[in-house]
């Protein structure tokens, strides 16, 4: 965008005392309009942005008179004014300073670039960032970023985003800023020029938007974030691919910045890494609670696990009515019979790559926890693993089932830990996979993850929330399992996680050294979702260890 001297706004108000003030946004110099240009109050959640021949109107009814007017264009000081003052203006002319640029003289040296893409690279379509300005209009002209870490002076060339699906009856506008850091936030925008862009389908490829911004010679080091902001309405949904287990910052208009600790939206960025320059810190260091290497991107198991008939399939389910709860469940084969237990979070649909295997050679039972996928739970009491234990000893007996084999991912080993201490009569043989017996057990990174959400949710406190608050607070409160409690279990138990797995590797052996009978596997580049990643070989081992 052509750089611009001044700004001027001509006012359509006739009344210092008018509430709603429409004008005109026009550069001094050239005396043409601006579009696009953020007008809003500090410290508040709405505004308005310009059209694209520089109209506006805002609504300033309400507004206490000592509150801020705020308007920011790159490359030009903020114009600050008080509504009372902004009201009285006896001219229609008002003027933006333009920054003043300190030109350094620069030693040209001989330097080692080196490529390299940070940021988030997912291209799921089960995790999303939805824009959709019919949804929520107030929400709309809101912000996200993505916090990033340069350990050496490093240049940006590409601002990748990946989009999972467009849908829009015109060009969407979209605006990228590039904010220093202050406090563990965004702080100012860096930018000289502004930077916006008109979107359209065939501008996607593959999955991704690629920004060229070589042009714009953008030098970083240190945190700083890169964020995206839509401008314009549109008739259409944008949906962008987001991360788990990362953290975003949202805001909307100039209100404060917020941490979302429950996802991250897929901006990655293409760098040139000055490798001659002084070391400050590792690129990946330094990112807060983000779990990027602990946890992978599952998003291709999740579409193929809701495509399959499990979880779903009414002809071999049915409820067990509780108290205050309806626990559905599915049967699949005929022999020994054997309980798949899923995960926090999970459901039936899981075990898509285990049922068809194991229902071969057994009875396989699979129960949606409390809570949890098609089973309600209309109680407001806090979920504990022994109630989930006492659950799944309810679901045997109705079935007429006295001696039961159990096989639970996460949570659901846990569980099984609780069934095999509390109904060690009714229990055969359990295969824990990636469970653990106390919170400390988990990576610090999870925990720091988890008490963020809960603090989310807290702070939300949505009624439609209570069971993911419920059983966020589980996993950060329990279990409570001793290696006395360990030590009482006599059936025989495979202990099963990943090198790479969110349970501490020495707490999953400690498990297996403390229960008599114990046989540990750990699996070699393997992270939590073993069933979902390492399916055949979770399968075969299964079977092996209930054949012996």
């Amino acid at each position: 965008m052509k750089k611009l001297n001044a700004l001027f706004f001509l006012l359509a108000a006739y009344s210092f005392h008018a509430q709603v003030i429409s004008g005109t946004v026009i550069s001094q110099n050239d005396k043409h309009p601006i579009p696009y240009v953020k007008i809003g109050i500090e410290k508040e959640n709405t505004g308005t942005v310009s059209d694209d021949k520089g109209n506006f109107s805002i609504d300033l009814s309400g507004l206490d008179a000592s509150r801020k007017l705020r308007i920011e264009v790159p490359g030009y000081e903020p114009y600050i004014e008080t509504v009372q003052n902004f009201r009285k203006q006896d001219r229609p002319q008002i003027f933006l300073k333009e920054k003043v640029k300190e030109i350094k003289e620069v030693s040209i040296k001989l330097k080692k670039f080196v490529d390299k893409n940070w940021g988030v690279n997912t291209k799921t379509k089960h995790v999303l960032y939805s824009v959709n300005p019919k949804f929520k209009k107030e929400d709309f002209l809101g912000e996200t970023a993505l916090e990033f870490n340069a350990s050496k002076r490093s240049k940006i060339k590409n601002i990748n985003l990946n989009i999972a699906s467009y849908t829009s009856d015109k060009p969407v506008l979209m605006r990228y800023s590039i904010y220093s850091e202050k406090n563990g936030f965004p702080d100012t925008n860096i930018l000289d020029e502004e930077i916006t862009v008109e979107l359209t389908q065939d501008m996607i490829k593959d999955g991704t938007y690629t920004l060229d911004v070589n042009d714009h010679n953008i030098w970083v080091r240190g945190k700083f974030f890169v964020g995206i902001q839509f401008l314009k309405e549109f008739d259409g949904k944008i949906n962008i691919s987001a991360a788990l287990f990362r953290t975003g910052f949202l805001r909307k208009f100039y209100g404060d910045w917020q941490k979302m600790t429950l996802a991250a939206p897929a901006i990655n960025i293409d760098v040139k890494v000055d490798k001659s320059g002084k070391n400050t810190k590792d690129e990946a260091a330094d990112l807060g609670d983000d779990l990027e290497g602990l946890i992978s991107d599952i998003s291709r198991y999740k579409t193929e696990s809701e495509n399959a008939v499990y979880g779903k399939n009414e002809s071999s389910g049915g409820y067990l009515e509780l108290k205050d709860t309806r626990l559905y469940y599915e049967m699949y084969g005929e022999g020994e019979p054997l309980f798949l237990l899923h995960g926090n979070s999970g459901s039936i649909q899981d075990f898509y790559q285990q049922i068809p295997v194991l229902s071969k050679q057994f009875k396989v039972i699979i129960v949606d926890t409390r809570g949890q996928g098609k089973s309600i739970d209309l109680s407001k009491k806090d979920f504990t693993y022994t109630q989930f234990a006492e659950d799944v000893k309810a679901l045997a007996d109705r079935l007429g089932l006295k001696k039961i084999n159990i096989a639970g991912w996460s949570d659901g080993g846990i569980t099984g830990l609780e069934f095999a201490i509390k109904y060690p009569e009714n229990l055969n043989k359990l295969i824990t996979i990636g469970a653990n017996t106390f919170p400390s057990g988990v990576d610090e990174r999870l925990i720091s993850h988890m008490k963020n959400q809960l603090l989310v949710l807290n702070v939300e406190n949505k009624p439609e929330k209570l069971n993911e608050r419920r059983l966020v607070k589980m996993m950060l409160n329990e279990p409570h399992i001793t290696t006395k409690d360990l030590k009482k279990i006599q059936s025989p138990v495979l202990v099963i996680a990943g090198d790479k797995d969110v349970i501490k590797q020495d707490h999953t052996e400690m498990m297996a050294k403390e229960i008599p009978h114990a046989e540990l596997k750990i699996y070699k580049n393997a992270t939590h979702m073993i069933p979902f990643e390492n399916a055949d070989e979770l399968n075969a081992d299964i079977l092996r260890f209930l054949g012996k």
